[in-house]
């Protein structure tokens, strides 16, 4: 399980190592040769964790701010270019991106604030999405923010990462960040003219801004201000939520709630604290949760309150409650009337309804039982409770009337996934929006009068053609004898004889779920006769927490076994074969990727890790990291340092062995998952495989996390994506 370098043995292994990546260098689409990429020095760091001994070739490299690391990853990043530009396929594929990616609009983050709906869309030559407003769903666009403008302020790209209407619509506040590192700056515009206000509120991470009811303010996040001293482990510690008067300085914002602001509340430092002020509520809320976990505590307090010099609040929901699911609403309120999603004593969770004024969840009413159906998300609109779930991939939405709590099952234009579920709470009706692997999202309507689901219009369906294919969802039996679904798309009439290449993703953290929705950049692939598959293995959501908590801490490892047995599904049934698979895991789905490759690199042609977590042991010192311990564990604990290890890909990378080719690719501005992660493996990798196939180091010097990305930034990295992995896996076969 760990790769020590014996001294002994190191110069022998930097000897191979230097043999191994002048091979890699010589491999070329056209059989080339080319300067190799550096090889990285070896400065051997030993670590003894509770009596175990865990050696560390390429410690160095986890200064951010060291030259050497800059150089290196700097050379590595002009070879990988050097490398793709030279691939034939690749200006095919970026051909294909930019021609069906503008030919289209695409619309998201709707917002209904009475008949004004506010959203982002990207249309045919943007590179980046705008906030636009529509009066009335027969109204014209009128444009609010085009970051273009933005960023001519002071010469760097900009993206606006989220927004937020007032509760009158007068006004949108937004978070822009330069360089797709979401740490950015809140500003304002007017809805009516379109003009910025002076107002900015620099150095924020995430916009979570609740307005109060008269649009006279917001309340927002912010971490504690970082001194030279402070370990970067603290930067996103230490949360407060701060009250913003519109035209005053945010100097002047006073603090409101979070670690050491209220003497009666003691907060450990690690947690986060988001506000929301649902529309028309008398109540300000305050949901108190690590960031990556579905449980959440909730305090609430009167919106008069925030008038006082010092708010009094009231914790109305206890991390012991056990309620929450990650990225929805979990928590919201009808008058004085609280509907909570809990995971209590069903782990598909149900809903509970119990009164603000004297909750007491022990005696809560249960509104919707558990079932085989996960229930994913609420909303309160003025007429009903609605409540969305996901059966096996596909969508449900349920209404509950207030009054006789009667439960009503939407009969939903078609089978897909539901997103965007968005309500007004002071109007009737819900709108959402319906996708599936081959067919576009549609933004729906459901007028509770008439009893009728209509097309919004909002969002045009997709010119993209996408009869020529289709989609399966199977279950694959994992080791322990686990079904794990695994869905597959490709184009018909594909041929089963396992020289198809193909791609399988997979993800397996927070309770987040792989859900089918239409992702348009992956036809160009299909077109090209290449196979796309999701694994959708433990740790993830599609079976709620009991899933999520199947893949989580000393459970981590069934992620990449089901990832492997979907593997081998694909291949014993002739979808592909081991030398036309390509892998593909993102940010904590790297833990999944880097550990197949590393314990089955038979099964693998290649594989891609994006912005990946690859060693675990490590993460921990991270200022993103600390955050994670609830999810992942900690080195701390001999039990937390056992799970780590298990799931540090890094470690488990051993010379002499062959690997597949694999990219790794990393955005120099990410503040959730540091670039050195990617450098550290990216030299082990190219140090240890013999397989004479290239380990290659990608870095955008304008991106973060991939969220902020332009349409540009996206489009270049599908298409070297699409042909590393068509020239690895053998691509050639044509079109069926």
């Amino acid at each position: 399980m760990i790769c020590n370098y014996l001294l002994k043995n190191l110069k022998i292994l930097l000897l191979a190592a230097i043999i191994i990546v002048h091979l890699l260098a010589s491999r070329s689409a056209f059989g080339q040769l080319s300067e190799p990429p550096p090889t990285a020095p070896v400065r051997e760091v030993t670590d003894n964790y509770f009596g175990t001994k865990i050696i560390d070739p390429y410690r160095w490299m986890e200064e951010p701010k060291s030259a050497e690391l800059a150089g290196w990853m700097k050379t590595q990043n002009d070879f990988t270019r050097n490398y793709l530009d030279k691939l034939p396929i690749r200006e095919k594929f970026l051909r294909q991106l930019e021609a069906q990616n503008n030919s289209g609009i695409n619309v998201s983050a709707l917002q209904r604030v009475g008949d004004r709906y506010f959203y982002f869309k990207l249309a045919p030559g943007d590179s980046d999405r705008k906030i636009f407003v529509r009066e009335g769903l027969s109204g014209e666009d009128k444009l609010l923010v085009d970051p273009q403008k933005v960023s001519a302020e002071s010469g760097k790209r900009f993206s606006i990462i989220s927004f937020n209407a007032s509760p009158d619509g007068k006004f949108v506040s937004y978070l822009a960040s330069a360089g797709g590192g979401e740490l950015g700056e809140i500003r304002f515009v007017e809805t009516a003219t379109a003009r910025e206000l002076k107002d900015k509120i620099s150095e924020t991470r995430w916009h979570t801004s609740a307005w109060l009811p008269d649009a006279s303010a917001i309340l927002y996040i912010r971490f504690a201000e970082l001194k030279p001293e402070t370990p970067p482990t603290e930067r996103f510690q230490k949360s407060k939520i701060y009250l913003h008067k519109l035209g005053d300085s945010a100097e002047n914002d006073k603090p409101i709630f979070g670690f050491e602001v209220n003497a009666d509340i003691k907060l450990d430092p690690k947690l986060l604290a988001f506000p929301s002020i649902p529309f028309g509520s008398k109540y300000v809320f305050i949901n108190v949760n690590t960031g990556v976990s579905p449980n959440s505590a909730f305090y609430a307090a009167p919106l008069e309150a925030l008038k006082n010099e010092k708010v009094t609040w009231r914790k109305i929901v206890d991390f012991d409650d056990e309620i929450g699911a990650y990225s929805s609403d979990s928590a919201v309120v009808h008058g004085d009337d609280l509907y909570l999603l809990t995971y209590k004593n069903a782990a598909r969770y149900k809903v509970v309804k119990t009164s603000l004024k004297n909750p007491d969840l022990a005696s809560a009413k249960t509104v919707i039982e558990a079932s085989e159906a996960v229930v994913t998300n609420l909303a309160a609109a003025h007429d009903a409770l609605y409540v969305q779930q996901n059966d096996g991939g596909i969508g449900q939405l349920l209404r509950v009337d207030y009054r006789t709590n009667s439960v009503e099952k939407l009969n939903l234009p078609f089978n897909g996934v539901i997103s965007d579920l968005t309500v007004d709470p002071r109007e009737t009706g819900v709108n959402f929006g319906l996708h599936s692997w081959v067919r576009s999202l549609t933004l729906f309507a459901y007028d509770s009068n008439k009893k009728s689901i209509a097309d919004t219009k909002l969002q045009p369906p997709s010119p993209l053609d996408t009869s020529a294919f289709e989609s399966i969802e199977v279950k694959v039996k994992a080791a322990d004898g686990v079904m794990i679904p695994l869905s597959i798309i490709y184009k018909k009439g594909l041929k089963r004889d396992g020289r198809n290449p193909a791609g399988m993703s997979g993800y397996g953290a927070y309770g987040i779920s792989s859900e089918p929705v239409f992702i348009a950049r992956f036809f160009p692939w299909l077109d090209a006769g290449g196979v796309v598959a999701f694994a959708h293995v433990r740790g993830g959501g599609e079976y709620g927490e009991e899933w999520h908590q199947a893949g989580f801490k000393a459970t981590k490892p069934n992620t990449w076994k089901d990832f492997i047995a979907c593997a081998e599904y694909l291949i014993r049934e002739k979808y592909t074969s081991p030398e036309r698979l390509g892998g593909h895991g993102a940010s904590a789905g790297g833990i999944m990727i880097g550990n197949a490759i590393a314990e089955r690199p038979d099964l693998f042609g290649a594989a891609i890790i994006g912005v990946g977590l690859n060693n675990m042991l490590r993460y921990e010192t991270t200022a993103n990291g600390v955050p994670n311990i609830p999810e992942f564990g900690s080195v701390k604990t001999e039990q937390g340092f056992k799970d780590l290890l298990a799931m540090d890909a890094f470690h488990k990378i051993k010379p002499g062995v062959k690997y597949p080719a694999v990219m790794l690719t990393h955005g120099i501005n990410d503040p959730r998952v540091e670039p050195w992660l990617s450098a550290k493996m990216a030299a082990r990798l190219q140090a240890s495989t013999t397989s004479e196939k290239p380990v290659l180091l990608r870095i955008d010097y304008d991106a973060g996390h991939g969220i902020g990305n332009s349409r540009k930034q996206m489009n270049e990295e599908f298409a070297d994506i699409f042909a590393f992995l068509f020239e690895e896996l053998g691509g050639d076969r044509k079109s069926n």
